[in-house]
């Protein structure tokens, strides 16, 4: 992988500031167009490339989701200090975005969970997530081959850096992720926005839709269904929609506006 294209960045300046994860076997590739439109709306935009992600398949041999999750916390405790705090998360980073605004609600101001990786699409992987959970899967086949990335825009798909593979005991990692943060979306206390892509080939919108039911400790809930672009929203067709809605969105609660306004709904 390019390393020039899977590094973390650091973008603009401000009192306001966003974190931005990015998903399983992704890189800060994924949302930096996101985080430029953030940095162009006068926030700090922050993206930190997870261990073991970015460069080659061996690295996320040792690694597992207790490195993320520290990577992340890590990240947010660099950012004290700002006026606010937001939290941006896409696929599996929305799992990460979503502990971290459960874990430090006096931190997190407002959240972003885009194409949040809840459940998975399709009857295959929902086997592959059962036999995740044990060992047979990565004894049978240790390694899972990757030939590239779901989205539709042909010039951001052929940009793309893509991890041939990986590790296929990540996945239970990314199952644990999963069910961790599935628990902790009742503690959530700040607004956030749902955003999914109906077209998704890898998470299933309709899990968006649940988790955003499950917010019921959050004083504002925003769900967003773009029917354009698939999985890696930042980056395809609906990428430029995707920006200005959580930038409006965060621009809400810049400077603790609105911080008491009523649940909307989508």
């Amino acid at each position: 992988m390019d390393p020039r294209k899977t590094a973390p960045f650091d973008l603009g300046t401000g009192e306001d500031a966003c974190l931005l994860l990015h998903g399983f076997t992704g890189s800060p590739w994924d949302v930096r167009p996101l985080g430029e439109a953030l940095a162009a709306r006068g926030m700090r935009a922050v993206a930190p490339r997870l261990p073991g992600h970015g460069t080659t398949p061996q690295a996320l041999l040792h690694v597992n989701w207790r490195d993320w999750q520290a990577a992340a916390e890590h990240a947010l405790h660099s950012l004290r200090g700002h006026r606010s705090i937001f939290v941006a998360g896409l696929s599996m980073g929305s799992l990460l975005a979503l502990r971290l605004a459960a874990h430090h609600a006096g931190v997190v101001r407002a959240l972003a969970l885009v194409a949040p990786a809840v459940r998975f699409r399709g009857p295959r992987m929902f086997l592959i997530r059962q036999l995740a959970r044990t060992p047979l899967l990565e004894w049978a086949r240790p390694w899972a081959e990757k030939t590239g990335t779901d989205i539709s825009d042909p010039e951001a798909l052929a940009e793309a850096p893509v991890l041939p593979a990986f590790p296929v005991a990540r996945l239970r990692d990314l199952c644990t992720l999963q069910d961790r943060a599935a628990r902790d979306a009742a503690h959530v206390r700040c607004p956030t926005l749902v955003a999914v892509a109906e077209q998704d080939h890898v998470v299933d919108p309709e899990g968006g839709r649940w988790l955003a039911r499950r917010l019921a400790a959050a004083p504002s809930v925003r769900f967003l269904s773009l029917r354009h672009g698939f999985h890696i929203i930042p980056r395809d067709t609906a990428g430029p929609l995707l920006a200005a809605e959580v930038g409006s969105f965060l621009e809400q609660w810049r400077d603790g506006g609105n911080r008491d306004a009523p649940a909307a709904g989508a």
